[in-house]
């Protein structure tokens, strides 16, 4: 496709139409919910990492009730 043949009235009337509110309100939508995922994720990799260095197995970890 060369660039003569865009039809720039049909280009300029797509653009016009276009919400960008829109695409911005699902982004931000999104995005809270990965930084929890991914905050829960650290939080439970540290748990673990204090668990192995203060020697307790998973299970004795899981009986104490420190992890579920």
């Amino acid at each position: 496709m060369s660039i003569n043949s865009i039809n720039h009235d049909e280009m300029t009337s797509i653009a016009n139409s276009w919400d960008a509110s829109e695409t911005l309100e699902q982004s931000v939508d999104t995005r809270p919910k990965k930084q929890v995922k991914s905050a829960e994720a650290r939080r439970r990799i540290e748990a673990l990492k204090e668990i192995r260095e203060s020697g307790l197995s998973l299970e004795e970890a899981r009986e104490l009730g420190i992890i579920h």
